[in-house]
């Protein structure tokens, strides 16, 4: 039996593809039609690739069903982000900031999936990842105190071997400063579960160029 997009996306043993930080309806579908696995919205006002709920709403209820839809949030309560669920706007959700487990177990507990992001910059910085064994799957991210992702910087992928470790089976995705120059290297170094990729497949922030996701599409594709 095929696998669902959602199997596809998490499942620890294959590589997908989540572009970030959508505001547009054309990037969405064009990136439906390169058959990309995810998306992401970042639904944090500070983010210099924010859209309101309301705006991508219709191209968000347009693409249901085709592609996997993160709503990415930055310490936003949890009345707000279960409300877009409700509404069907989302298919999963991303803490990107400092959200306590207690907070993500709460939204498990409503039967959302969550991804949790977390910034590295040394090994001391894997500690805190245990409060968070339980997220369907863990967002490693270069650290950017106050910036919450989206800095286009690399951090040391020796550091994924740590985690895996100590997290054996759980789908590990990648981000900070992932390019089409460097997404062969990280997924056959590091082998996540899912690049995830802002900067590195956009003409400015917010708008995505589809040379960048199609080269980041061979890259995947190459050691699948």
């Amino acid at each position: 039996m095929a696998m669902t997009l959602m199997e596809r996306f998490f499942a620890a043993d294959l590589v997908s593809l989540k572009i970030c930080g959508i505001t547009r309806a054309e990037d969405a579908r064009g990136l439906v039609a390169f058959g990309v696995e995810a998306l992401g919205v970042n639904f944090w006002p500070l983010s210099k690739r924010f859209i309101s709920p309301d705006d991508a709403a219709p191209w968000l209820h347009e693409v249901k069903g085709q592609i996997v839809r993160v709503g990415v949030f930055v310490n936003a309560q949890n009345d707000f982000i279960e409300e877009l669920v409700r509404q069907d706007l989302i298919d999963v959700v991303q803490l990107h900031g400092d959200e306590s487990s207690e907070q993500m177990l709460a939204l498990q507990a409503r039967g959302i999936p969550c991804v949790r992001a977390y910034g590295v910059k040394s090994v001391e910085d894997l500690e805190g990842l245990v409060a968070f064994a339980n997220a369907d799957a863990l967002l490693l991210d270069t650290a950017a105190p106050g910036v919450y992702g989206g800095t286009g910087e690399v951090f040391d992928w020796e550091l994924v071997q740590q985690v895996r470790e100590a997290f054996p089976g759980k789908p590990l995705f990648l981000a900070g400063g992932i390019t089409p120059q460097n997404a062969e290297s990280a997924v056959r170094q590091v082998l996540p579960a899912a690049l995830d990729v802002a900067s590195g497949a956009e003409i400015s922030p917010g708008v995505k160029d589809f040379e960048k996701v199609a080269a980041l599409q061979r890259c995947v594709s190459a050691v699948r």
